[in-house]
């Protein structure tokens, strides 16, 4: 561990953002938001994707869709498209004065964009999109390839297209700050939704080069094994969704949680794997480390 001041050097491929010196405590955070996609394959599995090796971020390793919070993202014309939410109430979920409502934007244009999931409805009918339709399929995924190259576009290809934004569908169930190092830190939100019927997640090839759905047990085994290397804040969400026996049971405990059930989540000293992270009801809480990472889980354990 560092003070904060030390000079890092990044290493890796040449890719965008890497390569170079860099004070570690001066690297800005950015906003970010991220979902947990589940579905009933027949129980509860999440879609989680690998990310290019060549990515200056958590290169090669297993995540959520997922992105920064861009400007465009708390446009009043974005907000106007959340059906379900409102900024204010979005943002007293959140804990902010105002623009928490961009924090949905973002998490529903991630996930179309490097999963190719769209969670919205036809304004006029109140029906998820569904993409089964061939020409539906093909017209959104042309709309996809100019999100992925033009994001602000995004909220003008929903709004032509005549759909809401189903904001009602996604729930806040945690917030992680990623420690000094690294070139590049983030404070992301975390939500989860239900994966849309009528669609087939695919990733977009490019920030991320292969999509599973896996079990939460199975993903935490593949991590101790070194199969699947994650981040503490996922590997932290897929312990808590091990503890439900049903997406709607996942669901229903995120979309009744509030601020009352946050868990302030630490990191025991010396312990490897998702064993080194420790819950406030932990015999061992009070001894784990408050410093390296900052974590709080708002999803009650399911029985």
């Amino acid at each position: 561990m560092t003070d904060g001041n030390e000079r890092w050097t990044s290493t890796g491929s040449q890719s965008p953002g890497r390569g170079g010196d860099y004070v570690a405590a001066e690297v800005p955070i950015r906003h970010a938001a991220t979902v947990l996609i589940l579905a009933e394959r027949p129980d509860p599995h999440v879609l989680v994707l690998k990310r290019n090796a060549r990515s200056v971020f958590v290169g090669d390793m297993w995540v959520y869709p997922g992105g920064a919070v861009d400007d465009h993202d708390a446009s009043p014309a974005a907000d106007e498209l959340v059906a379900g939410r409102t900024d204010a109430e979005c943002s007293v979920e959140l804990g902010l004065a105002s623009g928490g409502i961009a924090y949905w934007v973002a998490v529903l244009r991630e996930t179309f964009e490097e999963a190719g999931v769209l969670i919205a409805r036809d304004r006029r009918t109140g029906d998820l999109i569904d993409f089964r339709d061939t020409a539906t399929g093909a017209r959104f995924e042309q709309h996809r390839r100019v999100v992925n190259s033009t994001e602000s576009a995004f909220v003008e290809i929903i709004g032509d297209e005549g759909l809401e934004l189903d904001g009602a569908a996604v729930h806040y169930v945690g917030r992680w700050v990623t420690p000094v190092g690294p070139p590049r830190r983030y404070d992301t939100r975390f939500f989860v939704t239900e994966m849309p019927a009528g669609q087939v997640p695919l990733h977009d090839d490019d920030e991320a080069v292969h999509h599973e759905w896996v079990r939460a047990s199975d993903a935490l085994e593949a991590s101790e094994r070194d199969e699947m290397v994650m981040m503490t804040p996922t590997l932290s969400m897929l312990q808590r969704l091990a503890t439900f026996s049903s997406v709607e049971q996942a669901l229903a405990s995120a979309a009744g949680a509030s601020s009352d059930d946050d868990e302030t989540v630490r990191i025991r000293y010396n312990v490897n794997g998702h064993a080194r992270i420790a819950y406030p009801t932990d015999d061992d809480y009070d001894d784990a480390d408050t410093t390296v990472e900052h974590g709080v889980l708002r999803w009650p354990a399911g029985t």
